[in-house]
């Protein structure tokens, strides 16, 4: 009853520094982790000295080691009745504009620890249970009656692809010679970023509610049409990774969680669109924005899953899609969104072998009128598992930080 009181009293203290003081997520869970293990720690010991109660002093430690792994691979599973799993970390709930983007806020992060090999540590996105899983939750039982194709794409040969200098490859698909096309590619990207708290990345989701399978497989549920707006189980988890990652280098991000597909899908990029321009208008210091979509590579009765092995771990292969203008469009500084895109496909691609698909080079809009680090990233396709693409986020948030900070004033 001491802790249920205390936590309660602390948590409001915490929340109100937090609305005085203007700091990062990254700082505001290291400041709230270290508090909270202080409180964990010195309230049972305290109730133990007091009481003579060595049982509490044990079940202090117990405390310290309550992480639970979730378990799947079963033919049908019921997510929901699975006591072990746990709700995601306490969001602190900043609005920005409209109140339904975050500014730094991050969802299901455990700890602020990492290694080379993984980044930060993450909880796994199926055990994640939403605070409002929404209209359209992501489903507790799985059947299987159609094939899950696993692959993996490695180098492409044909008239349309070229190497770009270090690693990776474009796929042109427009007017541009591949030769002048590489030549652009060799630019390097045509802003910096400043060593700064204000925001510098925006990461938002026009197709938010686009989702994926929730293990590996043999076989797939053909009636589930891989949308969701539970944003542990969609593209939003994504977004999180790559937020994560990069506030960790110290890049201030704002993450954009509003859906924009459901419960119409016609619209979308306009929708996405009146979402992203108020948040550049309000942070001019951010110099990229990207869209976190998935691909959907499928046949009858099929679908692929493209993933690749990435330090002993599975990670779902990504494409990055960056628009010309054919001059239709209304995006003169196009090539400029190119020479960022080939830019963080060879650091990708240097960084995790085999992660990157060639670089779409076509005439799409896609928003990327707004700033010359505007890209689109297809994480996975709906055939990849929730843990796969949630690690293509990790991978990517490490490599766009490194170059980043590379481009730093």
């Amino acid at each position: 009853m001491i802790q249920k009181y205390f936590f309660y009293a602390l948590n409001i203290l915490v929340k109100r520094y937090f609305e005085v003081r203007k700091l990062t997520r990254y700082k505001k869970r290291k400041i709230m982790g270290i508090v909270k293990f202080c409180a964990l720690i010195l309230i049972p010991l305290g109730a133990a000295f007091v009481g003579g109660k060595a049982s509490e002093i044990r079940q202090a430690a117990e405390k310290l080691n309550n992480i639970s792994l979730g378990k799947g691979g079963e033919k049908i599973v019921d997510i929901a009745a699975q006591p072990e799993y746990h709700k995601s970390s306490e969001k602190d709930m900043k609005d920005i504009l409209s109140g339904e983007d975050i500014l730094s806020e991050g969802y299901g992060v455990q700890e602020e620890k990492s290694d080379e090999k993984s980044g930060i540590k993450l909880e796994s996105p199926l055990e994640m249970v939403s605070e409002n899983a929404g209209d359209k939750p992501y489903p507790t039982q799985w059947y299987e009656n159609g094939d899950v194709i696993r692959t993996t794409y490695g180098y492409y040969s044909g008239t349309s692809f070229f190497d770009l200098d270090k690693c990776g490859q474009v796929n042109n698909k427009t007017y541009w010679s591949n030769d002048d096309l590489y030549n652009e590619s060799l630019c390097l990207p045509n802003f910096t970023i400043s060593n700064t708290d204000e925001p510098q990345v925006l990461i938002y989701h026009t197709h938010t509610t686009e989702s994926f399978e929730p293990y590996v497989r043999e076989h797939y549920d053909t009636s589930f049409n891989y949308r969701s707006t539970d944003e542990t189980k969609n593209v939003v988890m994504i977004g999180d990774a790559i937020q994560a990652e990069l506030e960790a280098k110290g890049i201030g991000v704002i993450h954009a969680r509003t859906i924009h597909d459901y419960p119409s899908y016609n619209g979308s990029y306009d929708r996405s669109r009146e979402t992203i321009i108020p948040i550049l208008e309000e942070y001019p210091s951010i110099k990229v924005a990207l869209d976190i979509h998935r691909d959907a590579i499928s046949g009858d009765g099929f679908i692929y899953q493209p993933y690749v092995e990435i330090n002993g771990r599975e990670a779902a292969q990504i494409m990055i899609i960056s628009g010309c203008d054919d001059g239709t469009l209304g995006m003169p500084e196009y090539i400029k969104n190119f020479h960022f895109a080939c830019s963080l496909q060879q650091q990708i691609e240097g960084d995790f072998a085999g992660l990157t698909r060639p670089i779409l080079f076509d005439y799409r809009h896609y928003n990327q009128d707004l700033t010359t680090g505007s890209l689109l990233i297809e994480v996975g396709s709906h055939g990849n598992t929730l843990e796969q693409v949630q690690y293509s986020g990790q991978l990517i948030g490490q490599s766009l930080a490194q170059l980043l900070l590379s481009l730093r004033e």
